[in-house]
C-alpha cells in the first residue's frame, strides 16, 4: 500500500493494485468520472493487472500500471496528463494513457503546490521524461516549450535512481553526481547556488553521488543522504528547510538534529517532513494553508501534526506517531502516513475533504483515514 498527497486531494495504492481517492474534484482528479469533491475514498478504474505506484499534484494525479505504463487523469491545460492532448475547458475525470511504450515507466513525479501543472516519468532504463508546462524549462529538454506528451530530460538518458517534481522545478537523484535539478531557480530551488532558471539539469552543490532520494515542494527541496541525513535548499520563509531559520539558500543545508537515522523524506507545498528509521515522523515550514483560503472563508492549517498552527524552522515530532510509520507524503496543506497498526493517517487542512470525513474540519493531529 502506498500513499500520495496533492494541493488539496488525496490518494492510496491499495495492496490489491486498485487506487482509491479523496478530496477536491472541480477537474476531476479523483479519477471517479465525476467532478464530486468526496471527503471519503472512491475508486479510480484501473486497467487489467491494476498499478504499482500512485502520485497526487495540483489538480491531477497519475499512476504507474502494472504492465509499465502510465495513466492520469485531472487538468490539463498545458498536456500534463501526457496524452497528446490538451483541455483547458474541460475537466478530465477518468484516466488516460500516457503516450509511453509498455514496460517503460517505473516511477512518477508530480508538484502538488499552486501552479504546479508537469509531471515527470522514470524509466525502466534510468532515463527521465517529462511533460506539460514548460515556462521555467521545468521538463530539462532545453527549451521553454510545453509538451503534451513526454519529451526526454536532457542528458538523463541513464543512471537516475528516483525523481521529484516541484510547483515548476523537478530533480533527479543519479548515480554520477548525487542531485540534479532543473526549471525555475528563483529561490535557489536548484542547488546550485547561482540565480539562473535552466532548462537542462544543473548538479546541485555539494552532494556527492550515493543520495538515496529527493523531494521538492513547491519552491524548494530537499535530499537524503546515505548517512540517513536530511540537507534542503530553496525557499525558506515557512521554515520549509529546517535550519532554524527563514533565509532562502541556493545550496544544501543540514536540517537541524536530522544528521542521521532517516528514511524517507517527504516535501509539500511550503513544509517537509521525514521517517526515522525507528518508525517516527518529524516534519517542518508552514503550518498554516494560505493557498487561496482567506481568514474570512477558511484559514486551514495544521500540516505539520503537532497538535498547533504555529509554523517551525526545526523539526518537531507529529503527534501520536513516535513509531510504526513504514510511509509518508505531503500535499499543499494536508499529510498523510501510512502505519502498520492505524493503517492511513492524515493531518492538516480539510477544505474540501481532502482529510476525510467530516469533510471541512481540519486536524491539527492525525487522524484515521475510513475505508482503507
Amino acid at each position: 500500500m502506498a500513499v500520495a498527497a496533492g494541493y488539496s486531494h488525496s490518494c492510496a495504492l491499495t495492496k490489491t493494485g486498485g487506487i482509491a481517492c479523496w478530496g477536491y474534484n472541480d477537474v476531476g482528479m479523483l479519477g471517479n468520472g465525476t467532478t464530486t469533491e468526496s471527503n471519503t475514498p472512491v475508486d479510480v478504474p484501473g486497467p487489467a493487472g491494476g498499478y504499482t505506484a500512485i502520485v497526487a499534484g495540483f489538480g491531477a494525479s497519475c499512476a504507474v500500471t502494472k504492465a509499465g505504463g502510465a495513466r492520469c487523469w485531472g487538468l490539463n491545460g498545458y498536456g500534463q496528463l501526457g496524452n497528446g492532448m490538451t483541455s483547458s475547458d474541460r475537466p478530465n475525470p477518468t484516466p488516460v494513457d500516457v503516450t509511453v511504450p509498455t514496460g517503460v515507466v517505473t516511477e512518477l513525479a508530480m508538484g502538488s503546490d499552486t501552479g504546479s501543472l508537469h509531471t515527470c516519468a522514470l524509466t525502466s532504463a534510468g532515463g527521465v521524461m517529462c511533460w506539460g508546462y514548460n515556462a521555467s524549462g521545468q521538463l530539462g529538454d532545453g527549451s521553454t516549450t510545453d509538451s503534451s506528451r513526454p519529451v526526454a530530460v536532457s542528458g538523463l538518458a541513464s543512471g537516475v535512481m528516483s525523481i521529484a517534481a516541484g510547483a515548476s522545478h523537478a530533480c533527479a537523484t543519479t548515480k554520477a553526481d548525487g542531485v540534479e535539478c532543473w526549471g525555475s531557480n528563483d529561490h535557489g530551488q536548484l542547488g546550485t547556488g547561482a540565480a539562473a532558471d535552466s532548462s537542462t539539469p544543473v548538479a546541485v552543490s555539494g552532494l556527492r553521488p550515493g543520495v538515496i532520494a529527493v523531494a521538492a515542494g513547491g519552491s524548494h527541496t530537499c535530499a537524503l543522504t546515505a548517512a540517513g541525513g536530511v540537507k534542503c535548499w530553496g525557499a525558506n520563509d515557512s521554515g520549509q528547510l529546517g535550519n532554524g531559520s527563514t533565509v532562502n539558500s541556493r545550496t544544501p543545508v543540514d536540517v537541524t538534529g536530522l544528521t542521521g537515522g532517516v528514511i524517507a523524506i517527504a516535501a509539500g507545498g511550503a513544509h517537509t517532513c521525514a521517517l526515522t528509521a525507528a518508525g517516527s515522523v518529524k516534519c517542518w515550514g508552514a503550518n498554516v494553508f494560505a493557498g487561496g483560503e482567506t481568514a474570512t472563508s477558511k484559514p486551514g492549517g495544521g500540516q505539520l501534526g503537532n497538535g498547533s498552527m504555529l509554523s517551525s524552522n526545526n523539526p518537531v515530532d507529529v503527534v501520536g506517531l513516535t513509531s510504526g510509520v513504514v510511509a509518508i507524503a505531503a500535499g499543499g496543506a494536508q499529510t498523510c502516513a501510512l502505519t502498520e497498526r492505524l493503517g492511513l493517517m492524515c493531518w492538516g487542512s480539510a477544505g474540501h475533504g481532502e482529510m476525510t470525513s467530516p469533510a471541512t474540519t481540519d486536524s491539527l493531529i492525525p487522524v484515521p483515514v475510513p475505508g482503507l
